[in-house]
């Protein structure tokens, strides 16, 4: 049979052709956001887009590295992160915390290879992120305590402002902290030069003042317009530029792999150490800017959009991405109202690259420190400060230590302070919050009081645990539980409903109890049991460590099975002779 064919266009399309094209369209169409694309998201990735150049400047210089590196990690990150982000209004772009993370992890890697290790460390970055994702770990989240992420931001804030002082004012500052660049300058004014003082102290008047006016969308960008104007119209060579940090190249941005080569262990932990702080502040994000009229957030797929929004930063040789605070800020009050508004900042960001590259290597470098010192000093927000130092003993230390690491320290190495801080702190809660209270038979109601410090002879005692019985609380339990050694054959019903799983120290322990109870001639019961747990505590189990226990498997009515078993020990009580039971 003959194809059938167009006199001007050539033959037509097979079956088969025509269900591949249909097939492949489906495909795109499943990448993209199920939200309607609106005008006012088109409108609204422009300021963001525009706001989004000095932003992504800065964070290149605050990783040590061109700014165009931030330029191309803004883009990729706003388009790819935003097809797949469940927090509609989250713009996925640079952060000043990961850019500082950034730099940290890459302090002891040699100037030429900067670059490289840069582009490959935002690869594995995204690679860490995305199996977070698979692995469903962003419940684990909530385990930062708050002092933990305050102390952090809050250094990670100060630690931009002091480190950018040096550029501000044109000084070539020795030190390794930002205290100490700092401190250099202070105590050298000799070696400030005016005019980067003048152009730095413009364009941070213009930032700080243009953001309390109705102009505050654009105040990063008049911050970076007019100074650079007054530089190139004076011609001020003293003051450095943009083409002295590195090369911005013309047009789009080419993709490209990484480069193996530079891969250490340093930059895989320093990879770690940035994606806990991505995708921590992007948890944050999502609770700041919630969907309108939609479903909730989604942490996990929030990580995997973080995370091939860095992998996609990579390839066009970015920078670090993640959730922003004040880019998603700047995006709910542009007017976005889907995930296309984030996308279409990054597509007017790539318009402004192609047409505007040359004039981004004239840009002044002490103009884009103003940028960083104007949005680092808006987040310290001394307000978090004050509630936190008003939350007692414990929240103070664990402040004040998150903040001085921070201060002090690498970046990566306060980070993990900072989460094995939390751990620990967590722990003690758990440990502290514990309480063993006993229950006391009053015909058919249980009556809550004090627990015992020790049993009475032929006694039943009913117990309950308010609490986590992992780790550490499973040890407080330990040492709460009433002491049987001065008693004779007493008995004690340990109720445990709710509790769908349980440790292994909490298994030690409660063997441990019943067999003190049965060196006493006692026995332990445990009540409102889960059938998992009675499942996994076999009777093999109990029998190979040398234990007996009754087990009372939980009821739909509550408390049934606490007084069933109740009424077990008494009889077991009148069975051994042992007198009437006074509980």
């Amino acid at each position: 049979m003959r194809r059938r064919t167009d006199p001007t266009n050539g033959p037509s399309p097979s079956h088969g052709q025509q269900y591949e094209m249909r097939n492949r369209l489906h495909c795109m169409r499943a990448l993209l956001p199920s939200e309607r694309m609106t005008r006012a998201d088109v409108v609204a990735g422009l300021p963001g887009a525009i706001g989004s150049v000095p932003d992504g400047m800065a964070a290149g210089v605050l990783a040590g590295v061109s700014p165009v590196h931030g330029l191309y990690a803004s883009m990729a990150g706003r388009v790819v992160g935003g097809l797949s982000t469940s927090t509609r209004l989250m713009v996925i772009t640079t952060t000043s915390a990961s850019a500082l993370a950034a730099g940290s992890a890459l302090a002891d890697v040699a100037a030429e290879d900067r670059t490289a290790a840069l582009v490959l460390l935002t690869l594995i970055t995204g690679a860490v992120m995305a199996m977070a994702a698979l692995l469903r770990l962003g419940r684990y989240t909530r385990f930062v305590s708050h002092s933990v992420m305050t102390g952090f931001l809050i250094g990670v804030a100060a630690n931009i402002v002091l480190g950018q002082i040096p550029t501000l004012v044109g000084v070539d500052a020795a030190g390794q902290t930002a205290v100490a660049k700092t401190v250099y300058v202070l105590t050298h004014p000799g070696e400030i030069d005016w005019r980067s003082f003048l152009v730095g102290t413009v364009a941070l008047l213009l930032a700080e003042g243009l953001a309390r006016s109705r102009l505050r969308l654009y105040a990063s960008l008049a911050a970076l317009v007019l100074p650079t104007a007054i530089v190139v119209i004076f011609g001020w060579g003293s003051v450095s530029r943009v083409a002295e940090v590195g090369t911005i190249p013309p047009g789009m941005p080419v993709p490209g792999p990484p480069d193996l080569t530079v891969l250490s262990p340093s930059l895989i932990g320093g990879a770690f150490a940035v994606a806990i702080i991505v995708l921590v502040q992007g948890a944050g994000v999502a609770e700041a800017a919630p969907n309108p009229d939609g479903p909730r957030s989604d942490a996990n797929r929030d990580f995997a959009a973080q995370g091939v929004g860095n992998i996609a930063a990579s390839l066009v040789h970015g920078m670090p991405v993640g959730g922003s605070v004040g880019q998603t800020a700047l995006n709910r009050s542009a007017g976005a109202r889907t995930s296309w508004a984030s996308i279409w900042s990054g597509v007017w960001l790539l318009v402004l690259l192609v047409a505007f590259a040359g004039l981004v290597a004239k840009v002044p470098m002490p103009t884009l420190a103003a940028v960083l010192i104007a949005a680092a000093a808006g987040s310290l927000a001394p307000s978090r400060a004050a509630a936190i130092w008003s939350s007692g003993y414990t929240s103070r230390v664990v402040f004040v230590t998150t903040l001085a690491a921070t201060l002090l320290l690498p970046v990566t190495t306060a980070v993990g302070i900072g989460v094995a801080l939390s751990l620990v702190l967590q722990l003690n809660q758990e440990a502290m919050d514990l309480r063993v209270v006993q229950l006391k038979v009053d015909g058919n109601r249980l009556v809550e009081l004090d627990a015992p410090g020790q049993l009475a002879d032929r006694d039943v005692v009913v117990l309950d645990v308010y609490g986590s019985l992992f780790y550490a609380g499973a040890r407080t339990l330990q040492v709460q539980l009433p002491d049987p050694s001065a008693a004779v054959s007493p008995v004690v019903i340990l109720r445990l409903r709710g509790r769908t799983t349980v440790s292994a120290t909490f298994f030690t322990v409660v063997a441990d109890y019943a067999r003190r109870l049965d060196d006493v001639g006692g026995q332990l019961h445990l009540s409102g049991i889960d059938p998992r747990i009675r499942d996994l505590w076999t009777d093999e189990l109990l029998a190979a460590h040398g234990v007996r226990i009754e087990f009372h498997t939980a009821t739909s009515t509550i408390g049934e099975s606490t007084l069933e078993a109740y009424a077990e020990a008494r009889v077991w009580l009148h069975e051994q002779g042992t007198g009437r039971n006074d509980g």
